[in-house]
């Protein structure tokens, strides 16, 4: 039986791999057979072994001579099916991009992290083109959520092979992206960590777009400290200068409005009791109504979601060509849905985007905002695969708390805090406004273990 590496944290893994305990070459291979033996097969779209064990083995050099890149020399990452590989199409969980030319050069953050010693292994399924906060695939298939007994449960979207890949244990951090919740859904429904980034905080060349006035980037992983060793590198940084910061005096905001509206009873109280705790270790909580959250959907009722519309854009020639009958049929409904926001629609919510941005900064200020990731625990799979009006009911709900944050602009953080129906993981959301990500993650750093109950 192999070593199981990828259940460990990076941050646990790279104290074997820079004390000489693990060869990162004995990961790689451990990684990939954990791989083999994964009983579901839609989690990666693309296994890149020979690389891997290239990179592996240089890794391996280095150490043995003493010439360490750093702490994430040899730690093994999945990359989420939207990141440039060299030498591959980037297929954006599509089979309408699987014949495109490949990548000449890796995307920006995937050179980074090569840079800094890491080992690419895969690429993870996703929603197709990102476009789903579920993480149904028909064309590669639905990773399965690991952390479900009972049915079979979406993993959540559109990072959903990423989410899968950490929780099952098989690589210890899978890199994601987030337009509305695709890092942090995915990571609350799975029970681990995911960090968004303020947008533009990391390189966006070589990643495939969704809407680029939303689009940020963020790793899924099993600690805080993980995130933001992950973090730096991205930034180029040869070690994180983020440090804890102490919760006591810790103003925290609860919003009253939206983020709670139909929440199941188990996601309540494990979010309350996570928040009793950071009480209890010196937070400070005011629970206010948050205007602007109710703003944000009545924009999108008059003009039509931001995301759509960019996102019909995007694709609207492909929507008028036969590519159109090759892809999922709900990703083609609901971004033609974008047509029907006109030019005048579309600056009249860039406008209203600007000033609501500017009128959450001043009732924050340097303040966090404390919520749930999302308002439910995973649902099943399959009545969501036969049911179009459930699909985007539930799409819709799913995505509904976290996508405020990338209308605000702001940066977050999902941390496991408890369970709710089925035993299923709850996610607690720890948001900042737009460029505070050292504050929030110097934050998460301490809060982290007082908010997580179930998960390790």
């Amino acid at each position: 039986m192999s070593k199981s590496f990828g259940a460990m944290s990076v941050a646990q893994l790279s104290v074997l791999i820079q004390g000489d305990a693990a060869d990162p070459v004995e990961v790689a291979e451990a990684v990939f057979d954990s791989i083999a033996n994964y009983a579901d097969k839609a989690v990666f779209t693309t296994l890149l072994e020979s690389r891997a064990m290239e990179e592996a083995r240089a890794s391996s050099r280095r150490l043995r001579e003493g010439r360490s890149l750093g702490l994430l020399d040899g730690i093994p990452i999945a990359w989420k099916d939207l990141f440039d590989i060299e030498g591959l199409p980037t297929t954006a969980g599509s089979v309408v991009l699987a014949k495109d030319m490949p990548a000449k050069r890796d995307a920006a953050v995937v050179a980074l992290l090569r840079q800094a010693g890491m080992v690419a292994v895969g690429r993870t399924n996703m929603s197709e083109f990102a476009f789903s906060g579920l993480g149904i695939n028909p064309h590669y298939g639905t990773p399965v959520n690991p952390r479900g007994t009972d049915l079979r449960r979406i993993p959540g979207g559109s990072s959903s092979g990423a989410g899968v890949v950490v929780a099952s244990g098989m690589v210890p951090v899978a890199m994601g992206t987030d337009t509305g919740g695709s890092v942090r859904i995915p990571a609350a429904f799975n029970g681990i960590v995911g960090y968004k980034a303020t947008r533009g905080r990391h390189a966006m060349a070589g990643v495939y777009p969704l809407a680029k006035s939303l689009d940020s980037l963020g790793p899924l992983c099993r600690s805080v400290r993980d995130a933001v060793w992950i973090d730096a590198a991205m930034r180029g940084l040869t070690a994180p200068v983020i440090v804890e910061r102490p919760l006591q005096g810790l103003e925290l905001i609860v919003p009253e409005n939206v983020v709670f509206d139909g929440a199941e009873a188990g996601v309540a109280a494990a979010f309350e009791a996570a928040l009793e705790r950071l009480q209890k270790a010196g937070a400070h909580v005011a629970r206010t109504v948050i205007p602007a959250f109710n703003e944000i959907f009545d924009l999108m009722t008059k003009y039509g979601p931001l995301v759509t519309a960019e996102a019909f854009a995007l694709h609207r020639e492909r929507l008028a060509g036969p590519d159109a009958d090759r892809m999922d049929h709900r990703v083609v409904m609901r971004t033609r849905l974008g047509s029907k926001t006109t030019l005048p629609d579309y600056l009249a919510i860039l406008e209203a985007r600007s000033r609501l941005i500017a009128d959450v900064e001043r009732l924050v200020g340097d303040r966090l905002l404390a919520f749930p990731t999302v308002a439910h625990v995973a649902p099943p799979i399959g009545p969501l695969e036969q049911d179009d009006e459930l699909f985007f009911a539930t799409n819709n709900k799913t995505l509904r708390n976290t996508a405020l944050g990338n209308f605000l602009d702001w940066c977050g953080v999902s941390i496991p805090c408890g369970t709710g129906e089925a035993g299923m993981p709850v996610g607690l959301l720890l948001s900042a406004t737009a460029h505070r990500d050292e504050a929030l993650l110097g934050i998460a750093l301490a809060a982290e273990p007082v908010i997580r109950d179930d998960f390790a």
